[in-house]
């Protein structure tokens, strides 16, 4: 699983790469963006990116009882109910997709992005149909602790859109890319995971049994998360809403600098979050709450590495963009604006990694509730920051909201755990925390001074000047990193490097 997010955020990156050089920072791709709120707001209606999440325990059960028949018979009801309902939402959708774009991103008024922005949510919408699927499939695979076939989902999802915009791009543009969607996620999470399901013994069959108590109790653990705003479902969505008002190429820019943020993110994060929660829930089931904590605090710590290398892209963030996005028509002006954007994100890195975890302490106690509730409060809160920010600093304003609402959602949501759990070794994880941020402040002065004084030289402007840049800085930077650990005693860096080292061996 950790290959395969890694492995799908490069990618994913390859992929963003392939968007840049056909479309630039443009209207045409600020319309392919657009075209993803109301799947992405389908798919949160749905909770399918919650399926391990509120499935796997209660399919787990009939498992552990040998009743695995019951098992696939309550699979069949949930996927039987809530794929007719998305179907009917799908439907429905497809004959209302102008006004409601005009609704979600009212900033938009140029006619032809909008036309762009219809044109292509119609060809992507129906793919929810199979990510809902697919997640179900996906589910069982990991109850029958089977992860291969599970992990190629990702891959299989980017390689389709790359593959629809290289093969269409020349032709049709950005719609290209539109029908990768519809593809990747067709072969990828439907018909692949189909398949992995019946490798593991699928039964299914049509069932609309609505009083099966196993139906209700899904309901129950789903409707908050239904209901709910999550972080990073509001990151992508005011992403677009706030990004609408801006110039053309704004919501490009903030895409670009999301998924380099996010690559940092999944390289550290996201594997170990999937990977900890079955530990957590077990950890839980038997009341060793003490040991959960402590593996949540480890975890924690850990991610902590995450502020030093967030430091590293900042200072490179213009040589990063120009060598991962300029060329095609992606210009310089385009790398301006992503590598000033990137920059605020980088701020709200740590953060995004951290609520990989501790939410999941919170699901693995079973409560759904609680993180609902907080996190569609501190969404609307954060509202504010998302305005003033556009107003002030265009898109660079909606890049900092971002980063200080995921700052503080998170650290309060670990600082109530902490309250509700009497974890007291949470003191060593804002100790690691304090440490790091000083010692990769030091190190993000050393760097910038070295890169303005002694650097200055190199045309940066082109491809080899900004990997010289990059080469040199990243050289320096590795033992900054492992001396100043060692005068800290950052026990996490030595950890990290020994396995990083052992790896290689």
């Amino acid at each position: 699983m950790m290959a395969s997010v890694f492995l799908s955020r490069v990618i994913g990156l390859f992929r963003e790469m392939v968007i840049a050089y056909v479309g630039g920072a443009k209207g045409d791709v600020d319309a392919y963006q657009i075209a993803f709120v109301i799947p992405e707001i389908l798919n949160h209606i749905l909770a399918s990116g919650f399926l391990s999440v509120t499935f796997i325990p209660i399919f787990s059960h009939y498992l552990a009882q040998n009743r695995e028949d019951e098992g696939w018979r309550v699979f069949s009801i949930i996927l039987t109910c809530f794929g007719s309902i998305l179907i009917f939402f799908i439907i429905f959708a497809e004959f209302f997709i102008p006004q409601l774009i005009d609704l979600l991103a009212p900033g938009l008024k140029d006619p032809a992005v909008k036309y762009a922005a219809v044109k292509m949510t119609r060809i992507i919408l129906p793919a929810q149909f199979f990510f809902f699927a697919g997640g179900l499939f996906t589910a069982v695979q990991f109850a029958k602790e089977k992860f291969a076939i599970p992990a190629l989902a990702p891959l299989i999802y980017n390689m389709g859109i790359i593959a629809g915009g290289l093969a269409l791009g020349h032709y049709i543009g950005m719609e290209a890319f539109s029908y990768g969607v519809f593809a990747g996620a067709f072969i990828g999470n439907f018909v692949l995971q189909w398949h992995g399901a019946k490798k593991v013994g699928m039964i299914f069959r049509f069932c609309f049994d609505l009083r099966h108590p196993d139906l209700k109790k899904y309901i129950c653990l789903t409707l908050p998360l239904m209901l709910g705003l999550t972080m990073t479902f509001s990151t992508e969505i005011f992403l677009k809403i706030f990004g609408s008002y801006l110039p053309k190429g704004s919501i490009s820019a903030l895409n670009y600098g999301l998924r380099v943020m996010l690559m940092l993110v999944g390289f550290f994060g996201q594997a170990v979050g999937v990977a900890s929660f079955p530990f957590m829930t077990r950890l839980f089931a038997e009341n060793k709450l003490n040991e959960m904590n402590r593996m949540l605090n480890d975890t924690l710590r850990y991610l902590s590495l995450i502020i030093p290398f967030s430091v590293l892209l900042i200072i490179l963030r213009k040589e990063v963009v120009l060598i991962l996005f300029q060329r095609g028509r992606f210009d310089a002006a385009a790398t301006a604006l992503t590598a000033e954007v990137l920059a605020y994100l980088l701020i709200g890195a740590t953060a995004f990694a951290y609520q990989t975890i501790v939410v999941r302490g919170y699901y693995a106690a079973q409560d759904t509730v609680f993180p609902a509730i907080f996190g569609t409060i501190a969404v609307v809160l954060s509202l504010p920051l998302y305005f003033y920010g556009m107003r002030f600093m265009g898109a660079a304003g909606v890049a900092l909201a971002i980063s200080l609402s995921a700052i503080c959602q998170v650290m309060l949501l670990y600082a109530l755990w902490n309250r509700r759990t009497r974890n007291q070794e949470s003191r060593s994880v804002y100790l690691v925390l304090e440490k790091v941020t000083l010692i990769s402040l030091l190190i993000g002065i050393i760097l910038e001074n070295l890169k303005n004084t002694y650097l200055s030289h190199i045309d940066s402007s082109f491809f080899s000047g900004s990997l010289a840049i990059c080469l040199i800085i990243g050289v320096v930077f590795i033992p900054l990193f492992l001396a100043f650990g060692y005068i800290f005693r950052i026990e996490e860096m030595r950890i990290f490097l020994t396995k990083i080292v052992r790896r290689i061996r």
